[in-house]
């Protein structure tokens, strides 16, 4: 496979991809309840020659390549939006109220359709299978653990995996690929919610009830101590209280208050310590003020692992296709930036870390715009905007990347 006609022919394909783009990111749907994405990909995978296999609750996987023979490699994006109230200023902003795309998976999604394109294009070469799924439930961390459990791994066994996750602000221009150093990039994540049982009663009167308001308040300040006094500077870890919700009336004490957070930590031990001190301190003083307080999680992931030798592999596939000087490892690029950079970590989560615990994978970063192009603000930021000139070389790196290793790995 030649990295220059590969390249050519995905940038050949950037207003399809565009349209794609742009059609996904006018309909964003939430968490599994993706129908009309789904049909839109399925659509345009079987007008391309696959035949798409439901996976899950509403996933979707294509194979190409030899299908019965040699080594499979795993390619993955992301389809689900956020409960974000658009502000982005563009001609396809979003038409479902309170929905955006305002983490890049309509680029994820439109680069992988690109991919298949390209795959099946170039069947012939693919000496082994390439697995394309399409993910539901990313943001709630949900989706990726559904379709392990459905056997996406499975008919044909899974080898290796690769995802690509679109980035803003980065120094660099759009389509640089920063390609994870072994070991984790993401911290493990847990979404939680506190019931707080409380009691009652008129707002003149406290005294004839429970307030879970107060008893909320006091956990919140409460939770802020776990950071603060029991990690140690070097435990990286964060929790967060993100809503918190009692009450429809002026003058009345709520029955009850319910707090919902989420937290993340690197390590596996202070995860599971956070998670039994988090118990303890809400109980403790729902109990002090003669409240209760019930604590479930509700979703989460384990750490991101990157495989070193995938990693290193990848990172040559990037060079090969891109150009030295368009790809980059973290610590490459740290090494560019200064020779005092500090090591930074991603802090936000990814669900892609289940399938990393169960085979040899790799996360690739593709910088999709800067302030200095038009896109000065952040991920899940209600008016993000991406430079969609990373699509194209999104695509190439998924399908490039996929048929090198099958050849370096039959």
């Amino acid at each position: 496979m030649n990295p220059e006609i590969l390249l050519s022919e995905a940038k050949e394909m950037q207003l399809l991809l565009t349209k794609h783009r742009r059609y996904l990111h006018a309909h964003p749907e939430l968490g599994f309840d993706l129908k009309q994405t789904k049909e839109y990909v399925k659509k345009e995978l079987i007008s391309i020659g696959y035949e798409p296999v439901e996976c899950g609750k509403c996933g979707l996987v294509v194979l190409a390549g030899n299908k019965k023979s040699g080594k499979t490699f795993l390619i993955r994006a992301d389809m689900d939006a956020l409960p974000i109230s658009e502000q982005a200023e563009l001609d396809f902003h979003s038409k479902n109220k309170g929905k955006m795309h305002a983490c890049g998976h309509d680029m994820h999604t439109a680069m992988l359709l690109g991919a298949a394109r390209l795959l099946k294009a170039h069947e012939s070469e693919i000496n082994g299978t390439v697995k394309l799924l399409f993910q539901a439930a990313e943001e709630t961390l949900e989706g990726a653990k559904d379709m392990l459990e459905a056997g996406v791994l499975e008919n044909p066994k899974t080898d290796a995996a690769l995802m690509i996750h679109v980035t803003l602000g980065m120094p660099l221009s759009t389509g640089r690929a920063i390609i994870c150093d072994g070991g984790i990039s993401a911290p493990a994540a847990d979404y939680f919610e506190i019931k707080i049982q409380g009691k009652g009663c008129h707002g003149a009167m406290p005294e004839l009830g429970v307030d879970p308001i107060t008893i909320a308040s006091h956990i919140v300040i409460a939770l802020q101590e776990l950071h603060a006094r029991e990690l140690a500077m070097a435990d990286d870890a964060v929790l967060t209280i993100g809503t918190m919700q009692a009450g429809d009336a002026n003058n009345i004490i709520p029955d009850t208050a319910v707090l919902r957070g989420t937290m993340r930590a690197y390590d596996e031990n202070i995860r599971k310590r956070l998670k039994v001190r988090l118990d303890e301190i809400s109980k403790g003083i729902a109990k002090t003020f003669r409240g209760v307080a019930d604590i479930r999680f509700t979703s989460g992931c384990p750490t991101l692992l990157n495989d070193t030798n995938i990693s290193a592999n990848v990172t040559k596939y990037c060079k090969e296709l891109l150009g030295e000087d368009k790809a980059f490892t973290q610590s490459e690029l740290r090494s560019l930036a200064s020779s005092n950079a500090k090591a930074t970590k991603a802090v936000g989560s990814e669900d892609f870390a289940y399938i990393s615990h169960k085979i040899p994978s790799i996360m690739v970063a593709l910088t999709a715009g800067n302030a200095e192009n038009g896109c000065p603000y952040p991920l899940h930021h209600p008016k993000v905007i991406f430079d969609e000139d990373a699509l194209a070389i999104g695509s190439s790196i998924y399908a490039y990347s996929a048929m090198r290793w099958l050849e370096e790995h039959s």
